[in-house]
């Protein structure tokens, strides 16, 4: 069974970091190609970015410069670090097992992130 769980969301201030894991069971996150995506309130889904099955990293507009996705074969996770937070990052930010936002894909049950003063 496909597995997504992610960690390590809360509160930061403008300009701050956070970082986000994202534990995998059921399938290899290095064979697979993986999404993070988030979700702010009111708002669609947004695609931050993605790591394919080579490790080719690819980020949306909105985040590129200032997120950094990674990923751990041997711990079978993915990771987003987040620096220069602004107060529109605040979302729900989930893992996916896909590359871009699919609606059916796997995913885990987000972890929400806020930036405020």
């Amino acid at each position: 069974e496909v597995q997504l769980v992610e960690s390590g969301g809360g509160l930061a201030q403008p300009g701050g970091s956070l970082s986000l894991s994202c534990a995998a069971s059921g399938f290899s996150v290095g064979d697979s190609e993986m999404s993070w995506v988030r979700q702010a309130p009111g708002k669609g889904h947004e695609w931050v970015g993605g790591i394919d099955n080579a490790g080719v990293i690819v980020y949306g507009d909105s985040v590129r410069g200032r997120f950094t996705i990674s990923r751990d074969n041997a711990k079978n996770a993915l990771y987003l670090q987040m620096t220069k937070l602004r107060p529109d990052d605040t979302a729900v930010y989930y893992c996916t097992k896909s590359w871009g936002f699919r609606l059916h894909a796997p995913r885990g049950q987000g972890t929400q992130v806020t930036v405020s003063s």
